[in-house]
């Protein structure tokens, strides 16, 4: 049976916990950055030390995203989260036992590590499940759980930092990821758990023992793009994620406490943009809109929104302030949910995974150097040319879509030649 024999009600249902997971992804990845300003007092912290921190994270990531896409396309998603979601809750877990910056910087890259097949072993379910028409939608479902677990962070993190200490905050939300498991195990099919033709999926990229020859891959044009668009949406997803709360303390002077009853707005507002810009996109497919148009209208669109990075330092009033990165969250969160649905557009579902594996290298190369120089310009300068920068990088996003992957269609790829 193969997954897309399913009945809708069920895949639909498989969606509703992948959002699920990559919540608790979030949650898990943001009790850092919500008892930062905890953490880094009692820790002695400078920003430029927090954004080492950060970089150990990136430096998993970008080390892992490849093998852990390989591994979701050749052993399948069921037993694939298995793995993940326990080898990351526990590495969570461990955090509440760090000392200071070497401690942190070495939990912070086995969390890496650990965490980021989820985001590429959703987007292969999701490209094996649903056609074109569906597809943004599911991907917006899907990342929107991302949103919602950063809503959910910072009031509880807060709580649990203010009640039983920082170390607490990371203890208790690690126990979702390995709740999780017992419904992703009963829903997602023993007949689907693995690739429908894991042989294929081998040949397309000419696998060695323990090494993948990524370079042919790398020879495709729409996969360069796919790329260069995760390295220009990914720093300014990782800014509000990581940072934002640093930003309101101190960028904007407010208080810790008041930070964990508004810190959540833009998440909220992000979580609506995937599930806008998914159900837009799909709706302009069903309407008879050709699928480059539809998917290009979505990305100028968010990009237009998430652009607003650069009025920031222009605004004074703290609620305006909130209100525009409201809208800039969501017009970035847009865009990524038509990137899920593109990402089946283009690429056969066997090497989904693999391909946003080799898009989170770009992503996380570029945001490991982001985030390092965010904290070194933050210390020596301010937040606006961050800001400024973030201002930008939309713009970069749609170009790499237009100028790079042009026309978004189905690749054509043989699994028994080079790519």
């Amino acid at each position: 049976m193969n997954s897309s024999d399913l009945s809708l009600q069920r895949r639909w249902w498989i969606v509703v916990l992948l959002s699920a997971s990559i919540g608790i992804n979030l949650v898990d990845r943001q009790v850092l950055s919500v008892v930062a300003p905890v953490l880094r007092q009692q820790l002695s912290l400078t920003n430029t030390q927090y954004s080492y921190i950060i970089l150990a994270f990136q430096l998993g990531l970008l080390l892992a995203q490849v093998p852990a896409g390989v591994f979701l396309d050749v052993i399948g998603p069921r037993l694939g989260f298995i793995a993940i979601f326990v080898s990351w809750s526990v590495t969570n877990g461990l955090h509440a036992l760090s000392r200071g910056v070497a401690s942190l910087c070495g939990l912070r890259f086995l969390l890496g590590v650990s965490e980021c097949g989820d985001y590429s072993g959703g987007i292969k379910v999701i490209a094996e499940m649903f056609p074109a028409e569906n597809r943004a939608m599911a991907g917006g479902i899907f990342n929107g759980g991302a949103q919602l677990g950063a809503v959910i962070a910072p009031p509880l993190v807060v709580l649990i930092t203010i009640h039983w200490g920082w170390r607490a905050a990371f203890l208790l939300p690690s126990a979702l990821g390995l709740l999780w498991l017992l419904p992703w195990l009963a829903l997602y099919p023993r007949s689907a758990a693995k690739n429908p033709n894991p042989a294929a999926a081998r040949r397309a990229f000419n696998l060695r023992p323990g090494f993948l020859r990524a370079k042919k891959l790398l020879r495709n044009r729409q996969v360069l793009g796919v790329m260069l668009f995760r390295a220009s949406t990914g720093p300014l997803t990782s800014f509000y994620w990581y940072w934002l709360p640093e930003y309101l303390r101190f960028g904007r002077g407010m208080p810790f406490v008041e930070i964990g009853l508004v810190a959540w707005m833009p998440y909220i507002a992000g979580a609506f943009g995937n599930v806008a810009g998914g159900y837009v996109s799909d709706f302009m497919i069903k309407r008879g809109t050709s699928v480059d148009g539809a998917r290009k209208a979505s990305f100028i669109f968010g990009a237009a929104l998430s652009s607003l990075s650069l009025t920031l330092p222009f605004i004074g009033s703290m609620t305006l302030a909130i209100t525009a990165i409201c809208v800039i969250v969501l017009g970035n969160q847009w865009m990524v949910a038509s990137y899920i649905g593109m990402m089946g557009d283009l690429f056969p579902s066997e090497i989904v995974a693999t391909v946003n594996g080799l898009g989170g290298v770009a992503d996380s190369g570029v945001g490991m150097v982001a985030m390092l120089l965010t904290g070194i310009v933050i210390d020596h300068f301010s937040y606006m040319p961050v800001l400024i920068a973030a201002g930008v990088l939309p713009v970069i996003s749609v170009l790499a879509v237009v100028l790079v992957i042009r026309r978004i269609a189905r690749v054509e790829m043989s699994f028994d030649a080079a790519l």
